[in-house]
């Protein structure tokens, strides 16, 4: 890689504020030059990403695949339920109050449905949340241990 191309992807990774660990505090212990840290922080980054698979730089802000929307709910049950009550209160010698129960009982279903879903959509964000703090906390550890072998002090 040309001496050129590597400044600027060092600048670019140390510069970035997401590429390394939010609180981590890095001192120089044995008195290592500014560019000697910026080139040993990029190392120990890439190092930290082989060890673990984990990329902070690419990691999205925390928010899980979008899932699809919850869709219908209360109004598709209502709908549901209405002509199904109609049927069954045509056979009771009364459509329209059969279609108001269906109503009524369908968008309750639905409504359930609805809530249903969105609580699976919360335990999914929750398990990969929980899933990218523990890989982003992997990566601090490499990066911390790489860097402490390098003779700084890291906190």
């Amino acid at each position: 890689m040309p001496y050129g191309a590597l400044a600027l992807l060092l600048v670019t990774v140390v510069a970035s504020p997401i590429s390394f660990a939010q609180n981590m505090i890095v001192y120089p212990a044995k008195g290592q030059s500014q560019e000697l840290q910026d080139r040993d922080r990029y190392e120990c980054h890439n190092w930290a990403i082989g060890q673990t698979g984990f990329d902070p730089t690419r990691a999205t802000a925390t928010a899980a695949p979008p899932a699809q929307a919850p869709q219908g709910g209360m109004l598709r049950g209502a709908t549901r339920g209405a002509a199904v009550g109609a049927v069954g209160g045509a056979i009771g010698g009364n459509a329209g109050k059969g279609a108001a129960i269906g109503a009524a009982t369908g968008a309750m279903l639905g409504g359930m449905r609805r809530a249903d879903q969105q609580r699976q959509q919360a335990a999914a964000q929750a398990q990969y949340n929980s899933a990218t703090s523990a890989q982003r906390d992997s990566y601090n550890r490499a990066l911390r241990t790489c860097l402490q072998g390098r003779g700084y002090t890291v906190n």
